[in-house]
């Protein structure tokens, strides 16, 4: 989930790390589709080493999309997912000698506690969202209002991503058939190692990626400037980034894009919600009607974040002169890093006198570089907390929480009066009467043909009576109307309370801008006297570890797999007084939880339906043990916050010795199948018939090795690790059963599979956060114009495209905008289960999206053109000759094992379906008698 509105504090303060991603897009030649060739040179001009993907960015907007229609069924939601991945692998494209995929796995306590609250409140929210459109619904047709008719369609329970649920596991079958059918025929996999972290392998995504790193850095062959490239949508990666101390790190995400449009859930009309949607039909919007209320046809698009443009802000931000010790660049991200936890993440709520949006990070980093000369040292090493030193900064910002407390009240009544002032103005300014129907504003060429003028008599009356009505309201504000429009002797009427310009306020019994604030959080929050100094101290004590635990995760791994906060609420600043000797230490040998047991520490009583029977039983039935760790409804909290997304979900912690003990009872109902999706898994690595590594491989199955077997580095880009045979491999000759019925078996595999473990270290090896010897700095990317968000010129800052920053764009004179206007067609829907979006098999597929009618006209347009010399940029990529990047690993050994003579046959390319998958036999007769 990450930390809300840090990646738009961090976008707007740095916004040179932000670099839109260049994309190439499917192309037809002669009505045939051509496929992406990912072999070529990235289009962004940058070659990754790396790419990791955390598939909770993925699978969520792939099977509820919030912007487009949801697929129909579980295997529409697997194509879209291995769509999404296709584009991916397109941008970040070439040099990618391992790929990872982690999808979310069972997680530590601390996490659990987060992911129990958002179900609950996703579950919640689900339910009440029905009922209250069930509800208006009922209503608009008691009164005869026009809806259509209501689709029967079961909704999709998001809170089914979870390990140890069927759709995970089907997920992990679709996953292994994806990157088996992609090393088989896409020549961009040729030399590609895979590996495979499914659900069933402890931790959560993110952070097996960065064990996955740490692990790899500590391993003598590790080459230093290796370029990573992860995928996923959380801020906080930004910050797990940072922590590894590689010199090349780049994140990709989708672009964010706030205030989408959305049609009405009732009348599918856009322009309003549920709660204001009043039945009415939808009026003929001119010629092309069909498209009025659709949403426009694009796609999703990627940015990149460079962290080591980030690097180079923080390292002008964090320099700091005349320190009594030597200044390093390196721990000091170290500790930036770590006063981010204040302002909130995944594990601990944030301090009350540090909001985000209140520039929190900034107000600290001043408090640390203010301080750092008397703490004598760094706040952090190599994961590890000084708290003395923290103690400092701490008791330096509770000198200043109650001013902070002061302004923010300040901020927001200032906020709130000029919203009512903005308010009075637009209702001032807008007119008093528009016509509708045929004399209503229509925009300039909007209209295709003039409509005819019926009954100009009457529409004059009504603009009369409505003047008319306007000047007796204005003269008398109080005096009502009768239906005839005359004055009503009755008197005044009472103004309606919705019509007030004041919104009704959450109240707020803590009131932290006025005296015995403390007094009344604690007394309010914890129920407790905040003279009660034993509680506070407990309070304390439990964030410190907190950090302590968090600081550990983002640098060393999992310090304990039970630890967590056990309060809704964090002390605070002033309170961090006395933490120098407070113990940090953490139980060691601690286990995960198994899949379903996570399943029964997370989801609500309403999800029960993915747990087995007897295990569901024991959330519903009145006589169960643990009755009271799932509620039917629960109290939230706003804590000061206006939404209810934004407050604390009060829910009881589960206790794990209750939970155990009350499994124990119904673990002999498990099936073998439950038993199976019950257990830990690990890590799968797969390579295709080109790979140097799949001989050595096929080997290891031919002899039957039993051992483990370390990988020749050699023979693997210098990836080091175990080896051990998996039961359910992939083999070479071997058919390759399709989990996803619409694609067919692959019958000609020649992709391998085998277990795969990380070095392993001992448990009390320290991984030191440092640059590794031998990397080297990237080159400066920013200019002396890029420390401020405006140039010299005053322009404002636009995001860069691709890597190349001399990049000249290609420009259209007017000329060309307004042939292209009258060609290109307004009939653009697409057909398919996406009309209104890049269909399924446009991302790096051999069925890409069509050219459209009047785009063969296109060519002719290239007359308008600005003349060539006059944008002409640096040769393109392909037209160079070939070399190695800044960054990129040196021509090890393995590197030049990997330039071979043989070129890379597609072997799946023939009879491919619309989704770019292979077909069945069967389908492809289907499509031939059709045609």
């Amino acid at each position: 989930m990450g930390v809300p509105a840090f990646f738009r504090w961090l976008s707007r303060k740095y916004p040179s790390i932000i670099v839109n991603c260049v994309e190439e897009k499917a192309k037809e030649c002669n009505g045939v589709k051509v496929p992406i060739d990912t072999s070529k040179p990235n289009p962004n001009e940058v070659e990754f080493d790396n790419l990791y993907l955390d598939m909770n960015g993925i699978i969520h907007p792939c099977t509820h999309p919030e912007d487009k229609p949801a697929p129909k069924n579980e295997d529409e939601m697997m194509v879209a997912i291995f769509e999404y991945i296709d584009r991916i692998f397109n941008i970040d494209r070439r040099d990618c000698p391992d790929a990872k995929s982690d999808p979310s796995c069972p997680a530590p306590r601390a996490k659990m506690n987060q992911q129990r609250s958002r179900r609950f409140r996703a579950s919640k929210e689900g339910m009440e969202a029905a009922e209250e459109k069930q509800k208006i619904r009922q209503e608009i047709l008691a009164r005869g209002g026009f809806l259509p008719p209501e689709e029967v369609k079961e909704r999709f329970d998001s809170n089914c991503i979870t390990p140890g649920t069927e759709f995970m596991d089907n997920l992990a079958k679709c996953l292994r058939y994806y990157i088996a059918d992609r090393l088989n025929s896409d020549p961009g996999w040729k030399n590609l190692t895979v590996i495979l972290s499914d659900a069933s392998a402890p931790g959560e995504g993110e952070h097996k990626i960065m064990d996955y790193i740490r692990r790899q850095r500590a391993q003598p062959n590790h080459d230093p400037n290796t370029h990573h490239c992860l995928c996923g949508a959380d801020a906080d990666l930004i910050m797990l980034g940072l922590a590894t101390h590689e010199p090349n790190f780049t994140i990709i995400r989708e672009e964010f894009k706030p205030n989408k449009p959305k049609p009405c859930a009732l009348c599918n009309q856009m322009g309003h919600e549920v709660k204001d949607c009043q039945g009415l039909p939808r009026e003929k919007q001119g010629k092309h009607d069909q498209f009025a209320d659709t949403l426009p046809i694009s796609e999703q698009e990627f940015i990149f974040i460079r962290l080591c443009v980030l690097r180079e802000y923080l390292e002008r931000e964090l320099t700091m002169a005349s320190l009594p010790f030597t200044f390093d660049f390196e721990r000091s991200v170290d500790d930036w890093v770590f006063m981010c936890f204040f302002v909130g993440n995944d594990f601990l709520p944030h301090l009350p006198s540090l909001e985000i949006r209140e520039g929190a990070i900034d107000r600290l980093v001043n408090i640390y570089k203010n301080v750092v000369h008397k703490t004598g040292g760094y706040l952090t090493e190599s994961g590890f907390v000084n708290l003395q030193r923290v103690q400092m900064i701490m008791l330096a910002v509770g000198e200043v929480e109650d001013s902070i407390f002061k302004k923010r009240k300040d901020d927001d009544d200032n906020f709130k009066r000029r919203q009512k002032e903005k308010r009075k103005r637009l209702k001032r300014d807008q007119p008093s009467f528009i016509p509708g129907g045929q004399f209503s504003p229509q925009a300039l060429g909007n209209r295709s043909s003039p409509q005819a003028i019926c009954n100009p008599r009457q529409a004059a009356f009504e603009m009369r009576m409505h003047d008319r009505q306007n000047s007796m309201t204005s003269a008398s504000p109080n005096t009502s109307l009768t239906p005839d429009g005359s004055p009503s002797l009755g008197g005044g009427i009472k103004r309606k309370s919705e019509d007030s310009d004041s919104e009704p306020e959450p109240e707020d019994n803590i009131r932290l801008w006025e005296t015995g604030w403390k007094q009344r959080y604690y007394k309010n929050k914890f129920d407790v006297d905040a003279s009660d100094e034993k509680f506070r101290r407990k309070v304390v004590q439990s964030y410190v570890e907190g950090l302590c635990w968090v600081l550990r995760y983002y640098y060393q791994g999992c310090a304990s797999w039970n630890w967590y906060y056990p309060f809704h609420y964090a002390p605070f600043a002033s309170d961090f007084e006395g933490i120098a000797d407070m113990s940090s230490d953490f139980e060691k040998g601690s286990k995960p939880f198994k899949p379903l047991e996570q399943l029964m520490g997370v989801f609500p009583a309403a999800s029960g339906n993915f747990l087995p029977p007897t295990w569901r039983k024991l959330m519903t039935d009145p006589e169960s043990s643990i009755i009271d760790f799932y509620p039917e409804d629960f109290a939230i909290d706003l804590n000061g916050k206006k939404y209810a997304w934004q407050g604390v979900a009060l829910l009881p912690f589960v206790d794990e010795r209750r939970l155990r003990a009350a499994l124990e009872e119904v673990y002999p109902d498990l099936t073998p199948e439950e038993s199976r999706r019950n257990s830990l898994g690990g890590d799968v690595l797969f390579v295709g018939k080109h790979h140097p590594l799949c001989d050595f491989i096929v080997e290891q199955y031919k002899i039957k090795n039993t051992e483990v077997v370390d990988i020749p580095p050699e023979l693997c880009h210098g990836i080091q690790g175990k080896l051990t045979l998996n039961d359910n491999a992939v083999l070479p000759d071997q058919v390759v059963q399709s989990p996803v019925p619409m694609l067919r078996d692959l019958t000609q595999n020649s992709a391998v599979s085998i277990s795969f473990k990380d070095p392993q270290f001992a448990e009390d090896f320290i991984f030191k956060a440092t640059v590794l010897p031998g990397a080297k700095k990237p080159a400066p990317v920013l200019k002396p114009g890029d420390w401020e968000k405006n140039n010299n010129d005053g322009r404002p800052w636009r995001p860069q495209l691709g890597f190349n920053r001399d990049r000249k764009p290609v420009h259209l004179d007017q000329s060309a905008f307004r042939t292209l206007g009258h060609t290109m067609p307004r009939d653009r829907g697409m057909p398919g289960m996406y009309p209104n979006a890049m269909p399924l098999g446009a991302y790096g597929s051999p069925y890409a999206r069509p050219l459209m009618g009047g785009q063969q006209q296109i060519p002719k347009l290239l007359s308008n053109l600005r003349p060539q010399e006059s944008w002409r940029g640096p040769t393109p990529l392909f037209q160079q000759t070939p070399q190695r990047t800044a960054g990129a690993a040196p021509l090890l050994a393995w590197n030049r094992m990997l330039q071979s003579p043989n070129q890379f046959q597609p072997a799946q390319y023939q009879g491919l379906g619309p989704m770019g998958y292979p077909q069945r036999p069967e389908d492809r007769m289907d499509r031939g008698r059709q045609v």
